[in-house]
């Protein structure tokens, strides 16, 4: 047992944290253990992997705060659990920055020291990069099991990755076509639509005749070769030029123009026609496919210069070619308007910020839309469908389920091979007849999981969408990289991670990519293994800055959780990161709201260090003696059953305000105080602080286990059991053995805060009279109540005394030289009404009187009943 003199009185989280985290991983506290119950299913998250480019952001620091908590809530429950760490090779992302190093520091591109040079830079650079990572996500307390450490580019997932591109081929799910894609002339691949963004420019926006029709476009210089005109069936002002052909005036002398009609044309837009461009508009390309038009050849080049096919324009830059039509269009008198000041969302690539084309490419594709035996007579797009429809799996919050449906019944073949060279090589080998390789005439192909026999074969180029690997994370990542098979079915069977952990529990993630990561995952897992990749989805929202501001560098307002961690300790940022927020929902954060909780983890140092110092190790069993021992065991036991009520819900915010309010407002402010006065509380105060102290763990696991250690514990915190929970059935039995007691504790403090607020507004020398049947109950607790002010206790009103407070039946008066402040008592009715409107609110909303526990709904509507009596009393005055 130390000595009060050993025991700081301020919490310092850098002095232990490392050393916390060095014991629990050199103890192996992270591997999962056999389950307390043999029938409970293990609890597996398989960690979104971070790119390997980077270092730890507050969306990471977001994502390990809520998952450690459901991962060491588990743990301490006995169940087994697996927390998969890895990294991502994030091929375009990693690959541009060793491009961008290269140049600054050798003034040389990729071809210059070529491919495999290039690769083992990228190795290079990766290693280092995933050594980063890996401290932060330490720092930041994350339990993850680091023997099961991953990588997206490891020999096992890479053979799986192969194999899965086979069956797909096999089934005809594969194929190679020319499409449309998002093309960047600069990093010179393709681009997955989240590897595209958006950014807001002010660009001219044109109207020209074109024939009978008046065009509008921000992009003049692809409307070079257009022939077709679109308007909506419906729309009555164009029926007459339905299926209408013909010459009219163009740039160069007259073009023939076709007429058709489809609903993508919207009449409430401009004037409802447009002109198709398919070769450079995704919308227009579907349009042609629909129609069965020809396509022609791109106008735009994959260096961003118009082609041949552009004629007199062939050569020139866009902005070029875009001046020089818009010119040509003038002299012809075509041009009706330009709009100087039009704002337009330009898409650009999310690594360079070069313009994006839309083009027409020959690329690799994964059909969504093809229905195969292995699905059950289903497609990709119908199977991820139904398992979210049928709630095999469940997403979090329930409207993004909505916005899933939406873009999966949209969804369009997806483009998988990318023109770089780190990544997941394509396995697809090309090989002429006369011998000599090439990818585009070859006359023999072959796709499998290893190279071909023979020579005379050449690899595609290409490597593989990172999604595409990412996509099979939960699975890939659970092979055992000793087993050797010709099948990923066999596979499976023969690695025991697999069958014990597969499918996950959870995936928690932000709503950001729901789509694109997400969905591809269902889509990929449901093909590839028939299981659901997980149960259910979490989705996080984006964190934002006081202002709710998107954070950046251009407005300076970012913050770097490494330093939050430096400062204020992990527990901090983590509660920081949690307590207030809601799934789906953006979250707000800023230095004082982290500096906040640090001053609350200080305080559960300082409640822990009271207890250390002042009681003594006892094996006595927790038994009250007196109301106020009664009322802290019951809502302890209470605060269990809601904490694991709202885990279990994923409500992390919720438990932690319910921990929160307990520790600060019914623990340190009132059964602390009453353990000063009545004494002899050993036993029940370190029942509270080991429990509690459990509880906590999940949420601030540095300094619980930091106070659990001067507990004299054997084992460490991180791996004892959960404490043993109530029943709702048992906490109403027990509410109705311990009624007298809760009420009459809770009485005392409604009176101490009351006679301490208007105190603060009366000032010194005032004495209070209590008045209330039953007026006894407040007597016995007079010690707790005569710090504050002079006392008296009556069951009548007393003559020269002016309420100042009331509530139910008791009535506090003040005694003296009395000025009422009318000012005052008028804010404390405002507030009053405030609180009723929000309570009568919560309780109109069927989503919480349903879905939310009964004893919570019962809590709100006792604080709706005080707050309308409360109001009474204070409308009398």
């Amino acid at each position: 047992m130390k000595n009060q003199q050993e025991l700081p009185k301020t919490y310092e989280a850098k002095g232990v944290e490392a050393t916390i985290y060095e014991r629990w991983e050199s103890a192996g506290t992270f591997k999962p253990k056999p389950a307390a119950d043999a029938k409970q299913k293990p609890f597996v998250i398989a960690l979104p992997p971070p790119n390997a480019t980077g270092t730890l952001h507050l969306g990471h620091a977001t994502m390990l705060a809520i998952q450690d908590i459901m991962v060491r809530y588990h743990r301490l429950k006995g169940d087994a659990t697996l927390w998969i760490p890895g990294t991502d090779h994030a091929a375009i992302a990693t690959q541009n920055v060793v491009e961008k190093q290269l140049w600054k520091e050798e003034k040389k591109t990729r071809h210059d020291v070529g491919r495999d040079e290039l690769l083992r830079r990228i190795d290079a650079f990766v290693k280092e990069s995933q050594g980063t990572i890996r401290a932060q996500f330490r720092r930041m307390g994350a339990s993850l099991d680091w023997s099961h450490e991953r990588f997206t580019l490891d020999e096992t997932l890479n053979r799986c990755v192969r194999m899965v591109f086979k069956m797909l081929y096999d089934d005809k799910l594969i194929y190679r076509g020319n499409r449309i894609v998002n093309w960047c002339t600069r990093c010179q691949t393709t681009l997955a639509d989240d590897e595209v963004e958006y950014k807001e420019e002010k660009v001219p926006f044109y109207n020209f005749t074109f024939g009978p029709f008046s065009i509008g476009t921000v992009r003049p210089e692809t409307k070079l070769g257009d022939k077709y005109v679109v308007v909506h069936p419906d729309d009555k002002r164009y029926t007459k030029y339905h299926g209408f052909k013909g010459m009219i005036p163009w740039i160069n002398g007259e073009v023939e123009m076709n007429v058709i009609t489809d609903e993508a044309a919207d009449p409430e837009m401009g004037s409802g026609a447009m002109t198709i461009t398919p070769q450079h508009s995704f919308v227009d390309f579907e349009i042609a496919g629909r129609h069965k038009l020809e396509i022609k050849e791109n106008l735009i080049g994959m260096d961003g210069k118009l082609t041949p096919a552009a004629g007199e324009f062939a050569g020139l830059e866009v902005r070029e070619a875009r001046k020089k039509f818009v010119e040509m269009l003038d002299e012809k008198k075509l041009i009706e308007k330009i709009d100087e000041d039009y704002i337009h969302n330009v898409s650009v690539c999310y690594r360079c910020g070069t313009p994006v084309e839309p083009l027409i490419s020959k690329q690799w594709f994964v059909d969504v839309n093809k229905k195969i035996a292995r699905l059950h007579n289903k497609s990709l797009r119908e199977q991820a469908l139904e398992v979210v429809g049928n709630g095999d799996i469940k997403i979090l919050p329930e409207n993004f389920s909505k916005i899933y449906k939406h873009w999966m019944n949209n969804l369009h073949d997806w483009c998988i091979s990318r023109q770089i060279w780190y990544g997941h090589r394509i396995p697809v080998w090309y090989k002429l007849a006369n011998g000599k390789a090439g990818g585009s005439e070859a006359e023999e192909i072959y796709v499998g999981i290893e190279p071909p026999e023979g020579n005379g074969w050449e690899q595609d180029p290409d490597t593989l969408d990172t999604w595409f690997s990412s996509s099979m994370w939960t699975f890939s990542t659970l092979l055992a990289s000793s087993v050797k098979t010709a099948t990923l079915q066999d596979w499976m069977k023969k690695s025991p991670d697999f069958k014990t952990f597969h499918p996950t529990s959870v995936l928690e993630t932000g709503y950001d990519i729901l789509f694109f990561w997400v969905a591809r995952m269902i889509l990929m897992t449901t093909y590839a293994v028939d299981q659901i990749p997980f149960r259910t989805v979490y989705l996080h929202g984006l964190v934002r800055d006081k202002l709710g501001r998107k954070m950046s560098k251009s407005l300076g307002n970012g913050i770097d959780p490494v330093e939050m961690i430096e400062e204020y300790g992990a527990d901090a940022v983590r509660l920081s990161l949690v307590i207030g927020t809601t799934p789906g929902n953006d979250i707000r954060l800023y230095e004082e709201k982290i500096a906040t909780y640090r001053n609350f983890v200080n305080k559960l140092w300082n409640i822990s260090r009271y207890i250390l110092m002042s009681t003594t190790p006892t094996e006595v069993a927790p038994t009250p003696t007196t109301l106020a021992d009664e009322w802290i065991l019951y809502r302890f036991d209470e605060l269990k059953r809601e904490v694991e009520d709202h885990i279990k819900a994923y409500r992390f915010s919720a438990a932690g305000e319910a921990l929160y309010d307990f520790t600060w407002n019914k623990l340190a402010d009132w059964y602390v105080e009453f353990s000063k006065i009545e004494k002899n509380k050993d036993a029940i105060l370190r029942h509270l602080l080991k429990q509690l102290l459990v509880l906590w763990h999940p949420f601030t696991p540095f300094v619980t286990e930091h106070i659990w250690s001067l507990l004299d514990k054997k084992e460490q915190l991180i791996t004892s059991p959960w404490p043993d929970t109530p029943t709702q059935e048992q906490l109403d039995a027990d509410y109705d053995k311990r009624h007298q007691a809760i009420v009459s504790i809770e009485e005392i403090q409604l009176v101490t805060r009351m006679v301490r607020d208007h105190k603060q507004k009366l000032g010194a020398g005032i004495e209070y009279t209590i008045v209330t049947q039953g007026w006894k109950r407040f007597a016995d607790q007079n010690q707790l109540l005569s710090r504050l002010a002079t006392i008296h206790y009556s069951d009548v009103e007393p003559d020269n005394g002016v309420v100042v407070n009331a509530l139910g039946d008791i009535s506090i008066y003040a005694v003296g030289d009395v000025t009422i402040d009318t000012t005052k008592l008028e804010q404390e009715r405002q507030e009053t009404k405030t609180q009723i409107e929000r309570l009568e609110a919560l309780l109109g909303n069927k989503e919480f009187t349903q879905k939310a526990p009964k004893a919570l709904v019962a809590k709100e509507e006792e604080r709706l009943k005080t707050a309308k009596e409360r109001l009474e009393k204070l409308s009398q005055h």
